[in-house]
């Protein structure tokens, strides 16, 4: 089984480069998430639903070819993937636009096959899912994820959240976003939520404040990401500042805090402080947003440690 089992969705991609022409790619934030676990070594599973069409094909053959397990990944014939498109202003920040309601990600806990997969979620080390994760499903598919995760802590395995709050995915409902966000932080035993997200979303005064509610769930690892503001590390009781190293002017931050959870969740794994993980979180992050892309290069992250 895999140590990491990853959940949620992965789109067709289209990116303005700098010539006005899109190119195509994959992405989505738990998938990117995925790929720089498996690239730091870490042996990760993707778990998704996907179409029967041409995209689908490729982005099967893109998570194998990145060392991802796809023995979790159900089909649905007639669907195809999301898709979104990225556009990037001249300070690197970007925008994103999707048409994605009829994914079939969506209805993966609906779907028949679900039982298998929750198998595979609860026998992992560790179980890592985003706000947008909880975005995708119905009240249905979501009671059985959250029952899913009951069981995984029941077996002993990391439960992992990042709040990735998108306003556009819960169609501005933000009592219900609210009111599932707690039910997954119940049953969470890490965060690594970023602080604009949860300001959004809560109205947070700070990291700390971010920290101080968090916690109140009763998760005991909370790793509040603020940007080039650096992290904001609680654990063992302790909240220890951890800043940014190397500050750099960033080309696109598309997958900078996906890429930080990568380089954070697989040194814990590996064993490092949390206070160290948080440095490997940063350096892979400062490696990501200096290229285009949620995923960058192999090459790009030569020299990068993972740990």
């Amino acid at each position: 089984m895999a140590k990491v089992v990853s959940i949620g969705e992965v789109m067709v991609e289209l990116a303005r480069g700098n010539d006005g022409r899109f190119g195509l790619a994959f992405g989505g934030d738990t998938f990117n998430t995925a790929v720089y676990l498996a690239r730091a070594g870490i042996e990760t599973a993707y778990v998704t639903a996907l179409g029967d069409d041409a995209f689908s094909a490729q982005i099967q053959d893109l998570a194998t070819s990145e060392g991802l397990s796809t023995a979790a990944i159900l089909k649905v014939p007639g669907r195809m993937p999301g898709l979104y498109i990225i556009t990037t202003d001249d300070k690197g920040e970007r925008t994103f636009h999707y048409w994605r309601d009829t994914s079939p990600a969506r209805v993966l806990f609906e779907l028949d096959g679900w039982q298998n997969v929750a198998e595979q979620v609860v026998s992992a080390q560790a179980v890592y899912f985003s706000g947008i994760t909880l975005s995708l499903y119905s009240n249905a598919g979501l009671g059985r994820f959250l029952a899913t995760l009951e069981v995984a802590a029941e077996r002993g395995a990391w439960r992992v959240f990042d709040g990735n709050f998108r306003p556009r995915g819960w169609a501005g409902d933000l009592p219900r976003a609210r009111m599932v966000f707690a039910e997954a932080l119940k049953r969470a035993s890490m965060a690594l939520p970023t602080f604009e997200d949860e300001a959004m979303l809560w109205g947070d005064a700070s990291p700390e404040a971010t920290i101080a509610r968090i916690t109140t769930y009763g998760v005991k690892e909370v790793v509040v990401k603020n940007g080039p503001g650096g992290a904001y590390v609680h654990a063992n009781g302790q909240t220890v500042f951890v800043p940014v190293e190397r500050e750099v002017l960033p080309v696109d931050t598309t997958g900078a805090g996906d890429s930080f959870n990568a380089g954070y969740l697989a040194a814990r794994l590996k064993g490092e402080s949390p206070e160290a993980a948080a440095r490997a979180g940063h350096a892979l992050a400062g490696a990501v947003i200096m290229h285009r892309g949620a995923i960058i290069p192999r090459t790009a992250l030569e020299g990068v440690s993972s740990h």
